[in-house]
């Protein structure tokens, strides 16, 4: 990231400019952070409404300064929602960049580095807040560790284990597809169609042996089971179920790899993002929330 650096001339309007500057960058740190635009936006915000109230002159690194204020703030939303969330139902699945043109605007690019798919931000969200913010600011951001450390309370060594942690996690997660987009495309439109005809077998050799489905409904929780595992778990909710809700689904990008999505006359009542690793399909990520799905928006 880079910045101006301050003068005695600047003032209120100069740092407002300057906080635009950064704003896209910092909505991308807190996305990765939250999985979750509201609340990527809420922690932005509070980075806008910190930087109002600090000593302009204490600030010698603006972008770094904003960074490690949205990275605090994520840290304290994170450690709040996991104690709000052992009382909710079901699986919760981060917000979906949705996009039906094969290049992402400029905004979706950002959001989309480093191959930030929803399988990916599941991950993330599996790990403690500070194994996190040190994987997420080191990792993806560049922040070095001496700067993460102030953040977490903890020592630079500290820190670089907890990303060392975190980024085991990562690479043994199996979460980066295939880098061929058309690939990942036929082999979700071969799993749809196997779905639409109920085709157990021909799921079968479409899914990973250890495939991972996770569903978010919502508060609906009797729509679908919250998570399946295996090949023939998989294949046999899909088969049951394809035929009756496998009509109006349409291809889209999700998070920068094959997807689909489904509308209705209010707008989007389904999304699934998949996965292909080696020509097979190992995570699937269906969110049907409709208070999540409504503020989704669909960019091409």
């Amino acid at each position: 990231m880079t910045f101006e650096p301050a003068s005695p001339a600047n003032g209120a309007a100069w740092y407002a400019e300057q906080f635009e500057r950064q704003r896209r960058q910092l909505r991308a740190v807190a996305y990765r952070m939250l999985g979750s635009f509201a609340d990527a936006d809420d922690a932005v915000q509070e980075a806008w409404l910190r930087l109002s109230r600090a000593d302009e002159t204490a600030i010698d690194n603006l972008a770094g300064w904003l960074t490690t204020v949205v990275g605090r703030v994520c840290v304290d939303m994170l450690r709040a929602r996991r104690a709000r969330r052992e009382d909710l139902p079901g699986t919760w699945l981060p917000d979906p960049v949705i996009t039906e043109a094969d290049t992402p605007d400029p905004e979706q690019r950002v959001l989309l580095a480093d191959s930030v798919g929803l399988a990916l931000l599941v991950v993330l969200d599996s790990l403690r807040p500070a194994e996190r913010l040190a994987f997420v600011l080191h990792d993806m951001f560049g922040v070095p560790f001496d700067d993460i450390a102030p953040i977490l309370e903890k020592s630079p060594a500290a820190t670089r284990q907890l990303a060392s942690r975190a980024r085991r996690r990562v690479q043994g997660s199996g979460t980066r597809p295939d880098p061929d987009l058309p690939t990942q495309r036929r082999v979700a439109e071969a799993f749809l169609a196997a779905a639409r005809n109920g085709d157990f077998a021909a799921l079968v050799e479409l899914l990973d042996p250890d495939v991972r489905l996770r569903v978010d409904t919502g508060p609906r929780t009797w729509l679908a089971p919250p998570l399946l595992t295996g090949a023939r778990d998989v294949a046999s909710h899909a088969a049951a179920q394809g035929p009756r809700f496998a009509g109006p689904w349409e291809p889209a990008l999700v998070n920068g790899a094959a997807g689909m999505i489904a509308r209705g006359r209010a707008g989007l009542i389904a999304v699934v993002g998949f996965i292909v690793v080696n020509g097979r399909i190992s995570e699937i990520d269906l969110i049907l929330d409709p208070d999540r799905l409504a503020a989704v928006k669909v960019n091409d």
